[in-house]
């Protein structure tokens, strides 16, 4: 295997911070870029130490000068919470961030992947979703800094691959859970693990028979990784997540049992744009990737509980005022 240079932006967040692990375990030179928004140094602090891993704080809103061999851009803050805080913010980072590291790449040489993600496809008439779909995404709510964000970063990497043949790569990421989850990140997954342990009260919104996909972190990260390694004929966008649906009910319900909690769920209103259903179409990723999640979700339930039961949550603050 040839060692590369490999560039992640959003590199100390839950997903980025995954991505490092494998890459620098792998024998490559990786430069972790991050802005500490939303993410911790606490997910890549053990890999500080490691001569062949460099953390930079840095905003890719701004140009950045690197000579590397392959980018993954993760930077974005990606639970709703967090990206309607700075809506402006968001979809700058979405759109300058990848217009930065689509030159960097058109410089370098280098191959780039995008995290895009399954709210490209916003509140979907089509189910499951195939990458054909185009999408049923309210232009003007509250989610679109981050969903038509994420559709111009797709439309600017598919520019630079026609126009200057970039290398590009494209994966559409539904939603993963895993160790690393900030605890007070807004996701369902993450607030219904914390209010369990603490037998609070575990919080619905609507009638809890809107339903999610959710994929284990390690499959997710495998995915990514066999994109970015897989053949130049195939840029995507391919969905990698896990294509078995629960409502919110099911999972708040695996959840209280995992943890033997005595929490009762309650219901508030739902959001505003808030998908019904979100399943993903994997025909694509197990064609050219040979890839499909393998980790069923009472088993990273378990592993994901485990490492929130051991966290200090005095040791974290919520990234924005909105938990």
């Amino acid at each position: 295997m040839k060692l590369r240079r490999i560039l992640v932006t959003g590199g100390a967040g839950f997903l980025g911070s995954h991505i490092c692990d494998r890459l620098v375990n792998e024998g490559h030179d990786v430069i972790c870029v991050d802005n500490f928004f939303t993410s911790q140094k606490s997910n890549v602090a053990h890999l500080l130490g490691r001569p062949n891993f460099e953390l930079v704080r840095h905003d890719v809103t701004h140009p950045l000068w690197l000579e590397v061999d392959e980018i993954y851009n993760a930077a974005c803050p990606a639970a709703p919470g967090h990206y309607q805080y700075n809506p402006i913010k968001t979809m700058k980072t979405s759109v300058m961030g990848a217009i930065n590291v689509l030159g960097m790449a058109k410089r370098c040489r280098a191959k780039v992947l995008q995290f895009s993600t399954s709210e490209v496809y916003g509140d979907p008439t089509e189910h499951p979703q195939r990458e054909t779909y185009r999408g049923n995404v309210n232009p003007i709510g509250p989610r679109a800094c981050y969903d038509e964000g994420k559709r111009a970063a797709e439309t600017l990497f598919f520019d630079y691959h026609r126009s200057n043949r970039v290398n590009i790569r494209v994966v559409r990421i539904f939603n993963t859970y895993g160790p690393r989850m900030h605890p007070f990140d807004g996701r369902v997954v993450s607030n219904f693990i914390r209010q369990a342990l603490h037998n609070e009260d575990i919080t619905l919104y609507g009638d809890g028979t809107q339903s999610r996909s959710f994929c284990f972190v390690d499959d997710l990260v495998d995915g990514i990784i066999r994109m970015m390694n897989g053949p130049d004929t195939f840029v995507g966008p391919v969905n990698l997540g896990n294509p078995v649906e629960y409502s919110m009910k099911e999972l708040a319900e695996q959840i209280i049992s995992l943890t033997n909690s005595k929490s009762r769920i309650t219901f508030k209103p739902m959001p505003e744009d808030d998908p019904r259903q979100r399943q993903p179409d994997i025909t694509l990723a197990r064609r050219h990737l040979g890839w499909e999640p393998r980790i069923a979700l009472k088993d990273g339930l378990s592993r994901t509980i485990d490492y929130f039961s051991k966290l200090n949550l005095d040791h974290f603050r919520p990234p924005t005022p909105n938990f």
